[in-house]
């Protein structure tokens, strides 16, 4: 009667979501009165036992090399297996890209409700409701999972991970996995220091900076910040920037603590897959910018006077200048 959580990694490495998904299946956990554990598929370079101290009794793994890449198919049969074995009643994943591919698989397989999106403990107080975003954020869904088993992806940013002290158990999971059939021959990774999914400030571009010679002021204020880099689909059409720099409706849904626009108007597209994040400043030389509408903060102003401005006010406050 456990809560058990998927722990996605990528290069060695615990994703941060994984880390809010940690923290939010145990707070589950203890509305229900149960015990929170984790699970992963795969080998990385951190202690799991450390990941304890985010409210977790156990850490179920399945340490074989060839999960350390992502095949739906192969990790929804395992999890599914996993979850039989363990007895867990509630299953938690962040709504990251390997969410959103394995969530709905798992789901099948155990005959689950299944609440993609959710941004806010269930209420428990009368059955098992989730609230959820809808119509690209506009609204809220609060969803009653009565299935058995019950299956929730947590949006992204949308629960703090919480840590406290404790050590996790750490076991070996008893369930044999199948070959993946899909097999990685070479990786390229994205440029930038910061990944656009994991980054809590993020500064981006649209067609107001005229051009791809004109985003050394994009980069330089986002290395300031240390902030991930990020641009409207016109853009990432243009070829200015890479396309998985491109963030919107038809590209990346970010939900990051600070979103930066300099240059986008702010159409609907591009409004749906950034309007999750916590604060959002504008920068745009005409008053009328749709963006406006959404923003928290915003300067009416021409980029190319404004983001100079904004980059020596931020080395002045880090006493660089």
């Amino acid at each position: 009667m456990s809560v058990l959580i998927f722990i996605d990694h990528s290069e060695g490495h615990v994703k941060k979501a994984s880390l809010e998904a940690l923290s939010y299946g145990a707070a589950v956990a203890q509305q229900l009165g149960t015990t929170a554990e984790g699970l992963l598929l795969g080998t990385v370079t951190e202690d799991l036992a450390a990941l304890g101290k985010y409210g977790v009794k156990k850490i179920h793994q399945l340490a074989q090399d060839s999960l350390n890449h992502l095949d739906a198919q192969v990790y929804g049969k395992v999890i599914a297996e996993a979850v039989s074995a363990t007895g867990a009643t509630v299953v938690i994943f962040s709504n990251n890209l390997s969410g959103k591919a394995v969530a709905p698989r798992v789901a099948a397989r155990l005959k689950a409700g299944l609440v993609a999106g959710a941004v806010a403990l269930p209420d428990t107080s009368n059955g098992f409701v989730v609230k959820k975003n809808v119509f690209s954020g506009k609204a809220f869904a609060h969803i009653s999972l009565t299935s058995p088993i019950k299956v929730v992806a947590l949006n992204p940013n949308s629960f703090a991970a919480k840590t406290s002290d404790g050590q996790a158990e750490v076991a070996a999971l008893n369930v044999q996995a199948d070959t993946p059939k899909v097999k990685v021959v070479s990786a390229t990774q994205a440029s930038g220091q910061v990944p656009l999914t994991e980054a809590e400030i993020v500064v981006s571009g649209g067609r107001g900076l005229k051009g791809p010679e004109n985003w050394g002021m994009v980069e330089e204020l986002a290395r300031l910040l240390g902030a991930a880099t990020a641009c409207s689909r016109p853009v990432a059409d243009a070829h200015w920037r890479p396309h998985n720099e491109h963030v919107g409706q038809t590209g990346i849904a970010i939900a990051p603590n600070l979103y930066i626009a300099i240059g986008i108007s702010g159409a609907i597209q591009h409004l749906a897959g950034v309007n999750r994040s916590k604060v959002i400043a504008v920068i745009n030389k005409d008053p009328e910018a749709p963006f406006f509408k959404a923003a928290d903060y915003g300067i009416v102003g021409d980029a190319f006077e404004v983001v100079p401005k904004l980059i020596a006010a931020v080395k002045k406050l880090k006493g660089l200048a």
